[in-house]
């Protein structure tokens, strides 16, 4: 399963390449599949995609022999539940700040006695028809905790101490406002941070992840030499906007 080989991915430490999903339409999975990411994450934090369109999104990077990650809106029981439910293969869950708060994100994602996830019939069950073997697939679940705010650094030891947690990722806009730098990627309390978020990730054997969002490669190579391995390149809207400002500039020389 598609599930399995990205999660034993992350278990082993390997280098692995998503980017992340904005615009709610099945093409934009499509044409960004060509590109040879080892997974997509659709975000429903920050954008206006629906559940309905979650599903469809889904189904389709699914489709490319893709994983298919859920940027959830909070970590919260129900939204984590419709999404897999939805046939998410996994979850990242914003703003974990605290063990209590990983905890939380792994009961809601695993069915009892492991966690209290409500048990329902869709397209991740088969509709009904394969709720046994989904039962068995549920520990497959990829969980990533977002790591937002200094908070989630500070306490990053115990929150990787927690059965079940896959990895992190650094969210670099919410960490620099946590600071009230929002966006100053330069800031010296910022890179301290993100040198203790690497060292306690590394004394864990935990995968450590970055979303680079702007849409220049040698800015991906970076953070492979810097050691991440769970790297989100660009967005949707990124990639669409940055190519049209450069022909354009290129067009008119300004």
């Amino acid at each position: 399963m598609k599930r399995n080989r990205l999660k034993e991915k992350l278990s082993r430490n390997e280098l692995t390449i998503g980017s992340w999903i904005t615009i709610g339409h099945p093409a934009i999975p499509e044409i960004l599949s060509h590109a040879g990411f080892d997974w997509l994450v659709i975000d429903i934090e920050h954008t206006t995609i629906d559940l309905s369109m979650v599903q469809t999104l889904i189904s389709t990077i699914q489709s490319k022999d893709i994983s298919a990650l859920v940027r959830v809106s909070k970590n919260e029981e129900v939204v984590i539940k419709r999404v897999l439910d939805a046939g998410a293969d996994g979850i990242i869950v914003p703003m974990v700040n605290s063990r209590v708060e990983a905890e939380k994100a792994i009961k809601y994602a695993k069915y009892p006695p492991d966690g209290s996830r409500g048990v329902g019939l869709a397209r991740a069950q088969g509709y009904g028809y394969r709720f046994e073997e989904y039962k068995k697939e549920v520990n497959d679940l990829i969980v990533i905790a977002q790591i937002e705010h200094f908070e989630g650094i500070n306490n990053l030891k115990s929150i990787l101490s927690v059965n079940g947690i896959d990895g992190t990722i650094i969210g670099p806009y919410d960490l620099t406002g946590s600071l009230g730098v929002p966006g100053d990627f330069n800031n010296l309390d910022f890179i301290q941070y993100l040198k203790n978020y690497k060292q306690v990730s590394e004394l864990a054997n935990k995968p450590m992840g970055f979303h680079v969002v702007n849409s220049d490669y040698n800015k991906i190579v970076e953070k492979i030499n810097e050691g991440y391995n769970v790297i989100a390149f660009g967005t949707d809207f990124i990639f669409m906007g940055d190519m049209a400002l450069k022909g354009m500039h290129n067009i008119y020389g300004k």
